[in-house]
């Protein structure tokens, strides 16, 4: 049986646990979809999205804002999106293990997905359990797969978008080349306590950054941190304030449509090829939530396909 939203928002953990595999297996029913899109429509927590190449302390600076946010009393909800494991399909490394948090703690709660086959890193079970966590937390943090230069589709998700490098690994050149420079609203420069070298690699970042224009007019800042020793760590506060500052009301309830759009679009793709997702736009949809939209163009492309193979 699929919960309400109020069910869940007084049920902990165990009930967000079964609407969390309610979207693997349940997948494309009315009533998951209606609770999705009322879960859509009543956002609660800020999403910070973490991305960048494997081994530059995503799990590490993870552990330190989740202790942070619930030093300050504000719940939070993590996905930590693993490599998928070609056997099974499922998160192959388990982020949960690097991520400490208290079992009895009922305002933290984290969960691993696995990427699947996207490329860009996230799948649709995972921006389906952001949708579902964010309406439930104070803030929302997703830990991206981490494979580099290809990974964009934490822009599906996150309301800010933090890149990290670390000194001394050509990070910033690479992503020059790649155009990765185009995504972030923040870059955290990992293991700052490396001195000289992190300050150069910021320098570079900062350049870089100058290379590539932006819809609006925020300047991503460029913030040293070290997780381990919680040095530069306000400075990351203070820049994903600054942030959520800068978008407003009507900026971020623009950024999320466009989320929104987003969501459909690849989903449908993934489902029907180019073409599929081009006879999309030209069917008339009633369902006004992301999911159900996404789940009555699914039903009119497999009904067309029917009809075709008759």
């Amino acid at each position: 049986m699929t919960p309400t939203l109020q069910a869940l928002r007084g049920g902990g953990k165990r009930a967000l646990a079964h609407a969390l595999a309610l979207i693997e297996t349940a997948r494309g029913t009315e009533t998951l979809a209606a609770l999705l899109d009322e879960a859509a429509a009543d956002p609660k927590a800020h999403v910070a999205g973490l991305t960048g190449p494997p081994g530059v302390g995503k799990s590490t600076l993870t552990n330190a804002l989740v202790r942070d946010w619930r030093a300050k009393g504000e719940s939070v909800g993590v996905i930590a999106v693993d490599p998928s494991s070609r056997a099974t399909g499922g998160a192959l490394l388990g982020d949960r293990a690097r991520i400490a948090t208290d079992p009895e703690d009922r305002k933290v709660f984290v969960r691993s997905m696995a990427a699947r086959d996207r490329l860009g890193g996230l799948s649709d079970d995972t921006v389906a359990a952001m949708a579902l966590m964010r309406a439930l937390f104070d803030r929302v943090l997703v830990e991206s797969v981490g494979i580099g230069q290809s990974e964009a589709d934490i822009s599906f998700a996150a309301d800010t978008v933090v890149l990290c490098i670390q000194p001394g690994s050509g990070d910033s050149l690479q992503f020059m080349k790649a155009g990765v420079m185009e995504l972030p609203d923040i870059v955290v420069v990992t293991k700052a306590d490396m001195g000289a070298a992190a300050k150069r690699a910021r320098s570079d970042v900062e350049g870089a950054l100058t290379l590539f224009s932006r819809e609006d007019d925020w300047v991503p800042p460029v913030v040293l941190v070290s997780a381990p020793t919680g040095e530069g760590l306000d400075a990351l506060h203070e820049a994903l304030a600054r942030h959520r500052a800068h978008l407003g009301v009507e900026g971020l309830r623009r950024r999320r449509a466009r989320q929104e759009d987003m969501w459909i679009a690849e989903a449908t793709r993934s489902r029907f090829g180019s073409e599929g997702a081009g006879a999309a736009r030209a069917l008339k949809i009633a369902a006004r939530g992301p999911f159900g939209r996404e789940r009555e163009i699914a039903l009119a492309l497999r009904a067309a396909l029917s009809a075709v193979r008759r």
